[in-house]
């Protein structure tokens, strides 16, 4: 028995022999700029044969039949690698690769979808990143005209004038836009547009933008989408960020970012100024074609350290602006008064947010912020004088449970908001009622593992306002894993937005139309959803292409909207009887080709409505179609990149003042077109400069004003009926009155610009 076992090991141990001289194996080191790299996959393309890294980056895969392969290296944050090889009998093949870091998938770490901070790929929820190497293809003095380039996201001009305006996603107006800092609803309607000025964008580390639902996480107006801008963290800043330019128009804008290391804390102060003082009238109305403005903001985050590396940050920011429009001959002295029209408005402004992790073994961190806002404004002979102040707190709870990722949260809000309108006064007596309001909120987010890769996310929030009462808005999404590089998200659920009308429409007061509120404003609730496709390419060239696309639709009950066209002398505001619907389709493309050719462009076609009573109307002041682009080559041998931006908007509905007025019903087809020429050969040093708006393109062209009745603002020549209405006279045969809501685009031409920036690590 004993020799039947040895002769059958040693034929076992001949055959093993023999197979082994038939077979091959590949073996090398995968490593990067930073070492090896453990833990990566190596297999051969079409099939099972495979291994993984070890932690000194190591593989090998045996017993491979002879013949031809496709060797493939991919690992989460670096550019996958694809080698053909070829494998004859008994061969041990040696084959090391080296690895590049994928920047985008490591710079597309995001935190806005869910509040945690996941890889953009594994997040359930789409959400659009932009870094300020983005935003520096046009630089622009501030947050707010730098997202001209997103596609889908518009600043929206409500004011020829004073030239105020608001932030539109995917067709739908400021109000339902959330725009945070650092994750804290820091920026309110009153000062959306005076929130994203002056933010400096030394210190902003990315932007990301959620396209649809989030009232869940982030509440009331959180309807349409959000904007969160995340700063540096101080010990990533570099040492100095300098970033000065002006134009040929006479604009002057100056960021500066600072880091000092003090102890085991770190500190980044940012200072942004703005200047700009040229009265300009190139379409000979007499008033100024852009609103003069002196703007300074100062910015200052602390990271304080602490044991088990837990979290402690606060950040401030002080703001003060000084902006007029209006006659150009208008000065400070005829400010609030009747004789010479011009539109003033300070703003002082301050903010502080903060984080702390608890001290405890639970993942629990308190999240609070404070902003107090204080307009003083003068329309003409109107003053509009506001105050508001916002505190928000926020405790969250983040556990994890196998398959289960739990996010459990308590917040509380409030709002006061006082001005000298009817808005806040008493209706027995007149006497001043400050608006005050508390909505206390409870949420509950569950991130559930389907398979590895595919991600089931349920979300629910209460909130009880104390003037509306109890708000429930639920939330589902779910990600499913196509491949490695590619992925689908479906998004929906309800939001709703607790209105004050004036804090969010302050501008309407311009001019000589009156607000009229038809009845106590209810809460307006929506119902969405977002289907989204995010792909990332890279061919046998190296060329890469990244594609995202979405279907997006959104249903409104109790929607308020602004109706200009009832009465020419009021803006009438009142819950429709009726629907209002926001949909349609939105595409990026993103390519990278080896000879360092590279282009961002996106499109978005949209149909914005409203039905009430039968009748559909299209929404004012919102395009159907949108397009956007940034194209960039580098000649590498002359440290010279070039980047030609624009966007490209179809028609819109504007507002006119009746039948008679000649202006046209709608928009042209118009473009902004810029070019820059970037040279960075020097050590730390970069120095830009080029043309905006190429095309010279402004919207006064091929009509007959842009402002109606500039000659007499104060509306002393106008006669009008016993309704109130103008009507046509031998000098206004047209029965207009001064009014400068006839916005839609900005009205400054072409310029050059010229600047430099420094960075010491």
């Amino acid at each position: 028995m004993n020799y039947l076992k040895t002769l059958l090991l040693a034929i076992l141990v001949v055959v093993s022999a023999n197979l082994n001289g038939q077979t091959a194996s590949i073996k090398g080191q995968i490593t990067s700029s930073a070492g090896p790299v453990g833990f990566a996959n190596v297999g051969l393309v079409g099939t099972s044969y495979g291994s993984i890294t070890t932690e000194s980056g190591n593989y090998l895969i045996s017993n491979l039949p002879a013949g031809e392969y496709e060797l493939k290296i991919s690992f989460v944050g670096f550019i996958s690698q694809k080698r053909k090889v070829t494998l004859e009998k008994g061969q041990q093949l040696i084959v090391n690769l080296s690895l590049k870091v994928d920047e985008r998938q490591l710079q597309d770490v995001v935190v806005t979808g869910t509040l945690k901070e996941v890889n953009r790929l594994e997040s359930p929820v789409p959400v659009e990143v932009y870094s300020p190497t983005f935003f520096r293809k046009n630089p622009t003095p501030n947050i707010y005209d730098a997202l001209q380039n997103v596609n889908g996201v518009r600043p929206q001009l409500n004011c020829n004038i004073c030239n105020t305006g608001d932030i539109h996603i995917n067709g739908l107006e400021g109000p339902y836009t959330a725009v945070l800092i650092d994750g804290m609803p820091i920026v309110s309607g009153l000062s959306t547009v005076y929130g994203l000025s002056g933010i400096p964008n030394s210190l902003v580390e990315r932007i990301e933008i959620v396209k649809g639902p989030a009232s869940t996480l982030y509440g009331s107006e959180a309807v349409g989408g959000l904007i969160n801008i995340i700063t540096k963290k101080p010990q990533n800043a570099p040492l100095l960020a300098a970033d000065v330019f002006g134009t040929s128009w006479g604009e002057y804008n100056a960021d500066l970012g600072i880091k000092l290391n003090a102890g085991n804390s770190s500190v980044l102060t940012g200072v942004n100024y703005f200047n700009y003082q040229n009265v300009i009238d190139n379409n000979n109305d007499n008033f100024t074609d852009v609103t003069l403005q002196d703007r300074i903001s100062v910015f200052q985050k602390w990271n304080i350290s602490r044991r088990d590396n837990k979290v402690f940050s606060l950040a401030g920011r002080y703001y003060y602006e000084n902006r007029w429009g209006g006659d150009v001959r208008w000065d400070k002295s005829f400010r609030g008064g009747d004789e010479i029209y011009g539109e003033s408005i300070f703003t002082n402004r301050w903010e502080l947010i903060g984080n702390y992790q608890l001290p405890t073994s639970e993942k629990l961190l308190l999240s609070f912020s404070y902003n107090d806002h204080d307009q003083n404004s003068r329309y003409g002979d109107t003053p509009y004088d506001a105050r508001q102040r916002i505190a928000f707190s926020q405790l969250t709870w983040d556990k994890t449970l196998e398959k289960h990722d739990f996010l459990i949260g308590a917040a509380l809000r409030y709002t006061y908001y006082d001005d000298n309108t009817p808005a806040t006064s008493s209706i027995e007596d007149g006497t001043n009622n400050p608006d005050q309001v508390w909505l206390p909120g409870l949420f509950v987010q569950d991130q559930i593992t389907i398979r590895r890769s595919d991600k089931l996310l349920l979300g629910m929030r209460y909130d009880y306002n104390s003037d509306h009462g109890s708000i429930f808005t639920p939330r589902v999404a779910y990600k499913l894993a196509l491949d490695g590089n590619s992925s689908l998200r479906f998004n929906a659920g309800t939001g709703f937005r607790v209105v004050n009308l004036f804090t969010e429409d302050h501008a309407a007061l311009t001019g000589a139309r009156e607000v009229d509120v038809l009845e106590d404003l209810k809460p307006e609730k929506s119902y969405n959803f977002n289907l989204n496709y995010i792909g990332k390419f890279y061919t046998d060239s190296e060329t890469f292409i990244g594609f995202d696309a979405s279907v997006f639709y959104t249903y409104f009950n109790n929607r308020i909207i602004p109706d200009y066209d009832s009465d020419p002398n009021k803006i009438i505001y009142d819950n429709i009887d009726g629907f209002a619907v926001s949909q349609g389709i939105s595409a990026n493309l993103d390519i990278e080709l080896p000879n360092g050719l590279k282009l961002l462009a996106g499109a978005t076609y949209q149909d914005v409505f409203s039905e009430e009573n039968g009748v559909k109307e299209r929404q004012i002041l919102t395009e159907r179609f949108t397009a956007t682009w940034a194209l960039s080559y580098k000649f590498l041998l002359a440290n010279l990149t070039v980047d030609y931006t624009g966007n490209l908007y179809s028609p819109m509905r504007l507002p006119l003042l009746g039948e008679l007025d000649p202006r046209p019903e709608n928009s042209p087809w118009w473009s902004i077109q810029n070019i820059q020429f970037t040279y960075d050969g020097f050590n730390k040093v970069e120095i830009y400069g080029g043309v905006k708006n190429l095309l010279n393109w402004t919207p006064n062209r091929n009509i007959p004003f842009l402002l109606s009745r500039t000659n007499d603002p104060f509306d002393q020549n106008v006669q009008f009926d016993g309704n109130g209405q103008a009507v046509p006279t031998a000098n206004n045969p047209y029965a207009l009155t001064f009014d400068p809501t006839y916005a839609y685009a900005p009205n400054q031409g072409i310029r050059g610009f010229l600047g430099i920036r420094i960075t010491i690590d």
